[in-house]
């Protein structure tokens, strides 16, 4: 039997072959298609909110087209700003997404600091949905047209008060620039989302509020809240009787809120592409369309050029508005 030394080169080459995939890393691993794991899906709004049922419904479809769960992390507060910075910190490996759209826009002009760049920390990969505000008051109110609350306002300047979703959201700039084409006067109440909006008005905390109408649909449906107007260029289809803001004489309020799915800058393209992939074969499915529509929304899908240029655009609007609306940046 022949022997070999330790010092052999015969010994040292199979050594050094040994120490490969050591040194190298798990190829394995390396070359493994992404994701490889669950995906984190930031919402920066409460739940129950538009976004939230939106990031919700898509999420169970992407998870399928992903062949991995799409997890929703609720991050509410400072009009979106926590969740923001959350995600804008995070790893730019496609693990970690935020539902992003106006508000974040809004928040680069409505707060000095908000702690994250809208069009620097992030990939903006696809846009979803898009949805005016609906101008409500509870069901038992006696002020019954949009003309009657302005009326009320003019004549009680201050007294009367609205919730909104929190500073800079659309439920906010939206009635702000409402009141200032008006000229009538209230008192702004911010809550945390949408969905608080819908309860302060039905729990009578306030007089009215204009929420994101997928959110507060249900409720003008079951008799619970009265819908005033629209704030969309034309009529909601989910609302056909109510009458827009210009059908109304109040030119010049026309407001949508939209979002879709970003991610940290750095993430790779190829990630991005499949992540876009992914989310545009789910939004083709008549199921989910059906529910994203359902709620008082529409599907708009953008793709990312569209989605980026729409968050400079409406940077310019909120700076825009809050001119109009003599708002200055908390």
């Amino acid at each position: 039997m022949t022997t070999h030394s330790p010092s052999s080169p015969r010994r040292r080459a199979l050594l050094a072959a040994s120490l490969l995939p050591l040194l190298a890393g798990p190829p394995a691993l390396a070359s493994a298609p992404w994701p490889r794991r669950a995906i984190k899906w930031v919402v920066p709004y409460l739940a129950g909110t538009g976004p939230d049922t939106t990031a919700r419904i898509v999420a169970e479809a992407v998870s399928k087209e992903l062949g991995q769960p799409v997890v929703i992390e609720n991050r509410g507060g400072v009009g979106g700003n926590l969740g923001a910075r959350q995600v804008a910190k995070a790893a730019p490996d496609g693990y970690t997404w935020i539902y992003s759209g106006s508000p974040m826009a809004a928040s680069m002009r409505m707060y000095k600091a908000p702690g994250y760049d809208v069009l620097k920390d992030f990939r903006h990969v696809i846009g979803l949905t898009s949805s005016d505000t609906t101008v409500i008051v509870h069901a038992s109110s006696d002020i019954r047209t949009l003309e009657q609350l302005l009326t009320r306002m003019r004549a009680q300047p201050g007294k009367i008060d609205y919730a909104s979703g929190g500073i800079g959201t659309p439920s906010h700039l939206g009635v702000e620039m409402l009141l200032s084409v008006a000229q009538a006067e209230a008192t702004h109440v911010p809550y945390k989302g949408a969905s608080e909006i819908v309860n302060a008005v039905m729990g009578q905390q306030v007089t009215f509020g204009a929420p994101i109408t997928s959110v507060a649909y249900a409720n003008i449906q079951a008799g619970k809240l009265r819908a005033l107007a629209v704030t969309g260029p034309r009529r909601n289809p989910k609302l056909p009787g109510v009458p827009t803001l210009a059908e109304l004489q109040v030119p010049g309020v026309e407001l949508t809120s939209w979002g879709g799915v970003s991610v940290p800058t750095g993430t790779p393209d190829a990630i991005v592409a499949r992540v876009r992939a992914a989310l545009d074969a789910a939004l083709r499915q008549p199921a989910v369309v059906s529910a994203l529509e359902e709620q008082g929304g529409q599907v708009f899908v953008q793709d990312s050029e569209a989605f980026t240029r729409a968050f400079g655009k409406e940077i310019a609007f909120t700076e825009t508005m809050m001119k109009r609306a003599r708002l200055e940046p908390m």
